[in-house]
């Protein structure tokens, strides 16, 4: 039991002993840095069980938690807020407790199965700047859910089909001469980018040249003859015709390729696949079962519907009057294939932009209303979306800001800012290439996941490498750091195995500590909340406490031997909490710096 499992307790207890009243929760706050105290319950929101003056109230649970908790010191009362004073001996048994602990904070996997989906891209242009936040936050939250004892399944679905795909496709026959990655150089997903960018090139030509001949503009933009090849081309498509479908082959295996070096190099991985050239039939048989039940309603045109009305939405199609699905029957579908797929899943988290809030409220009331018990772990993890201070972006235009040049630019900015500040002048050219890539990119990730995923992010890069402030490379730099003590350490031959005899805590070495407990709760607070702003958050909290720490105490100048074995101790548990914290972020930590 952690103190405030045990404060609480006996709260509820003195509550109940002086006032004959249930308190049903109790409140707590860290203890201001002007007052005197460990942990503050507040006392305010009792006020609604115990009626009385805070102050009063407060001095009476102090009295009664210092005759019956051991741990407890002293107290005092600042207005509605009762300051503890815990014994250093409590704290000191904590961390000798947890100090060998691998992986303190982290559960172990229970037989409770999420899948979480992320990425999610279409396969007719390369990965972007919104991919990367999209990818970050998925990866991240899977992390996050495992080191809360979840089994987590990764998947994506690939959109892998459809008019976009033709686009494409059409413009590749037209203007490609055959070329292909190898014959380019490019990488595949690049390759077919640019067909898509010269898809709508011509596309827009041919409207304007249309529109000349004297054609209304709406016709012209349905009638040009490029986007008549590109809807003959899906037909084919859909109707298996072979050169069609080999070709659709080869362009959806460049870039298959293509992303494979876009996930290596941001270091985000999946367990399972699923491509929509083979759920989007899905769904359908399920609508048909619906039907039976009078979930959907058909109109009189034959397409179906549900009424979602009564819950506050609207009607929405789902299948419409040729019989084709929809998005959202292949969402059903493929849904429901999932959990097929894998019978341990009991939940789902989807990792979409914030424009599919709607899709998603209905998708999962649809699959309520299926009667699937599921349905009520269903989780939209909608995120905001990613500006640069250079503006929005249009993939059919080409001013998209790609994913693999801005991970390259943040290694380039890395290596710039490091090496203005001269931190690596004994490096050789291989070390220093592989810490500018490890900068560079825990930047770019700390900066996207320490904000709250529903807020919009503002992305600067420049102010994303400042080696000071709530940034990665500062926590980079921090656990770098904390190594070089723990080398020198080991060359002085301080042996640290064994527990510091010493009784008495340095103020700063008790904050430390009492940051190290905040941990397993901050991942199971994150796990809920699917917010790696939360780890972020904590990672900066305890860095800044170390820092302080590390100015105001010696630690291998310490004359005292036990207290100079504590400080190190502390130092390398810190330095493993940071490590693993960003483990959960997807960013690793150098060595030295």
């Amino acid at each position: 039991m952690n103190i405030q499992e045990v404060l609480s307790q006996k709260v509820k207890e003195a509550v109940q002993s002086i006032y004959s009243k249930e308190l049903p929760s109790v409140e707590f706050q860290p203890t201001r840095k002007d007052f005197e105290g460990d942990i503050t319950i507040v006392v305010f929101p009792m006020l609604r069980v115990v009626k009385g003056n805070p102050v009063q109230i407060g001095e009476q649970l102090g009295a009664y938690l210092q005759e019956h908790v051991e741990e407890v010191l002293g107290y005092n009362v600042i207005k509605g807020f009762l300051n503890i004073i815990i014994d250093d001996v409590f704290y000191l048994n904590f961390f000798n407790a947890i100090k060998e602990t691998p992986h303190f904070g982290f559960v172990e996997e229970s037989k409770d199965a999420v899948m979480v989906e992320y990425s999610s891209p279409n396969t007719n242009k390369p990965l972007h700047l919104g991919h990367i936040r999209n990818n970050l936050l998925g990866y991240s939250v899977a992390e996050i859910l495992k080191a809360s004892g979840k089994k987590v399944y990764k998947t994506q679905i690939i959109n892998d089909r459809g008019i976009h795909i033709c686009k494409s496709m059409v413009a590749w026959q037209k203007f490609g001469n055959g070329e292909t990655p190898a014959s380019t150089g490019l990488k595949g997903d690049k390759l077919v980018g640019n067909y898509y960018v010269a898809f709508d090139k011509a596309y827009k030509e041919q409207i304007a040249q249309l529109v000349a001949e004297g054609i209304d503009q709406k016709v012209a933009e349905k009638e040009t003859p490029i986007l008549q090849e590109a809807q003959e081309m899906l037909l084919k498509w859909e109707a298996g015709e072979p050169e069609t479908v080999e070709l659709w082959k080869t362009m959806n295996g460049w870039v298959y390729k293509g992303f494979e070096v876009t996930y290596k190099n941001l270091g985000v991985d999946f367990d399972t696949l699923y491509y929509e050239s083979d759920t989007y039939l899905l769904g359908k048989d399920v609508v048909a079962e619906g039907l039976k039940k009078g979930v959907f309603f058909k109109k009189e045109d034959g397409s179906v519907w549900i009424d979602l009305t009564e819950d506050g939405l609207d009607e929405k199609i789902v299948l419409r009057s040729d019989g084709t699905a929809v998005y959202m029957t292949q969402d059903i579908g493929t849904a429901i294939q999932r959990v097929k797929d894998h019978s341990d899943v009991n939940g789902m988290v989807y990792t979409v932009g914030n424009e599919q809030d709607y899709h998603f409220k209905v998708l999962f009331l649809i699959l309520k209303k299926l009667g699937f018990s599921w349905s009520d772990k269903l989780y939209h993890l909608s995120y905001g979306m990613v500006d640069l201070p250079s503006g929005k972006m249009k993939s059919r235009e080409g001013t998209v800001v790609d994913a693999d040049d801005l991970m390259a630019d943040m290694t380039q900015t890395a290596a710039t800012i490091s090496e203005e500040l001269g931190k690596l002048e004994d490096y050789n050219e291989e070390e220093k290439q592989s810490l500018y890539k490890m900068i560079g990119l825990g930047a770019l990730k700390y900066y996207i996941l320490k904000v709250d995923p529903k807020k919009r992010i503002l992305f600067d890069p420049e102010e994303s490498v400042d080696f000071q402030g709530n940034t990665g490379p500062f926590i980079q730099y921090t656990y770098a750091r904390i190594q070089s003590i723990l080398r020198k350490a080991e060359s002085m031959g301080i042996d640290i195995k064994n527990d510091a005899k010493i009784s008495e805590l340095h103020g700063k070495e008790k904050e430390l500590i009492k940051q190290l407990q905040l941990f397993p709760d901050t991942i199971q607070l994150a796990a809920d909340n699917y917010s790696p702003a939360l780890i972020a958050n904590y990672t900066y909290d305890l860095v800044k406490e170390f820092n302080s720490f590390y100015q105001q105490v010696s630690i291998l100048g310490e004359a005292d031997d036990e207290k100079k074995i504590l400080r190190v101790q502390l130092s390398k548990k810190v330095a493993e909490v940071i490590q693993d914290a960003f483990k959960l972020l997807g960013v690793e930590v150098p060595e030295r710096m």
